[in-house]
């Protein structure tokens, strides 16, 4: 019997990385994760590194801790890795060929080679094409189907969505993982990895929006026929409410994100206990006592929340995808839903039916699975259906090392 390949994931977040081990059964394929951990970062902010050094210490302590939780201390050698921020640009290209063989069957080779070929798009040459997620193919002008392999046509074409990031932020990602002491097997756009997981495939036939809810990000992400048809970061997300603590109620941001994780809600109908209720914190300087009642806290959160679905509903309505999302509707996910009332708020301003969005298809502890905060961790280990076109020339450089290091595992275990 085969030995169970062991799979890292590190989500490189807003401002905390996210580490997930699982281990995966080589016949079944099915995953089980063993072990994840979290840990705030001072080194990132809006998925950028701005430390490398802070970052490294972060990423090293967030493993650790995982690989404790697992049981295969020192075990780490290679990690995915989740890239996120407001450096990710996405759009979507037509690529196309002619099939000059008598047979005009088409073959992967084929498949494969039109979906290369969409790589020929002049971009900045500060940037690099991290993915490219083949749409739709169209054979002859005929559209909508999912894999030509082993049909017949002259003309084969293929919609794409393509994904590319800022070099430089790669290169200080790559940096501080490998002061860490890791190696990075691959980079995938966290964003594709979580839609992976908490996004059904009869959700995403219909049609529906993906919302993270992240600290200093929101992503946004509409899927329809099937496949990814727009993603886009914004440079807002539920840090702002911690912020907006903090500055009107004169205390620190480590009070703050207390109080909003405790007391806060997303407005005062939606809340939970008595919004009379009287708060105590501490000022700016740590000792000062004070006290608020918490309905006022919801004064401060609400225009907040409205902000950030406001900012969502006008992306949407700017994506020209607006019409296709109704019939899956909204999935919320990401550390910023876990505040009461986040949902039917959203469901208010979107006037579209919201739901929470968890793992799917995994086991392994419920405290990670159930943790929206996870979610883009776990979509790492679990977003495996990509072709070979779309792996970065980054994963193709680090394959012969991720063989190597899977032999090493296999060894171990």
């Amino acid at each position: 019997m085969a030995k169970p390949e062991i799979v890292v994931s590190l989500d490189v977040g807003s401002a905390q990385v996210v580490c997930v081990i699982a281990k995966q059964n080589p016949e079944t394929e099915a995953l089980e994760v063993l072990g994840g951990a979290r840990q705030a970062c001072k080194g990132l902010k809006s998925g950028a590194v701005i430390n490398i050094d802070e970052t490294a210490r972060s990423v090293s302590r967030v493993v650790e801790e995982t690989e404790e939780m697992a049981g295969l201390s020192g075990a780490v050698r290679n990690v995915l890795i989740g890239v996120r921020g407001t450096h990710i640009q996405t759009f979507n290209h037509h690529g196309a060929m002619n099939i000059a063989r008598t047979d005009k069957e088409i073959t992967a080779e084929d498949r494969d080679q039109v979906v290369e070929n969409t790589k020929a798009v002049p971009i900045s040459p500060d940037r690099e094409i991290v993915h490219v997620i083949p749409q739709d193919f169209i054979l002859d002008r005929q559209s909508g189907v999912p894999n030509p392999v082993g049909m017949e046509a002259s003309l084969l074409e293929v919609d794409v969505h393509i994904v590319t990031a800022s070099q430089n932020h790669l290169n200080n990602i790559w940096k501080a993982i490998g002061r860490a002491g890791f190696q990075v097997e691959e980079p995938i756009y966290g964003l594709l990895a979580v839609g992976d997981v908490v996004v059904s495939n009869e959700e995403k036939d219909l049609g529906c929006l993906l919302v993270d809810l992240g600290g200093q990000t929101t992503s946004i992400a509409i899927y329809a026929e099937g496949s990814v048809r727009f993603t886009k970061e914004l440079l807002l997300g539920s840090d702002a409410i911690t912020h907006d603590l903090s500055h009107a109620l004169r205390t620190s941001l480590s009070q703050a994100q207390l109080m909003k994780e405790r007391h806060g809600a997303a407005s005062r109908t939606l809340a939970q206990g008595d919004p009379e209720e009287d708060i105590e914190y501490t000022s700016v300087d740590g000792r000062t006592p004070h006290q608020i009642k918490r309905h006022v806290l919801f004064d401060y959160i609400a225009p907040r929340v409205e902000e950030i679905f406001t900012v969502v509903s006008e992306e949407l309505q700017n994506s020209n995808y607006a019409e296709y999302v109704a019939g899956g509707g909204v999935i919320l996910t990401g550390g910023g839903s876990l505040m009461p009332g986040v949902l039917p708020a959203a469901e208010q301003i979107l006037e579209i039916p919201v739901r929470m969005g968890l793992p799917q298809g995994l086991t392994g502890p419920a405290d990670i699975l159930g943790h929206p905060s996870y979610a883009t961790a776990l979509g790492l280990i679990h977003y495996q259906h990509m072709g070979e076109w779309s792996r970065s020339r980054r994963a193709a450089k680090k394959l012969g090392l991720g063989q190597r290091m899977k032999s090493f595992l296999e060894d171990l275990f």
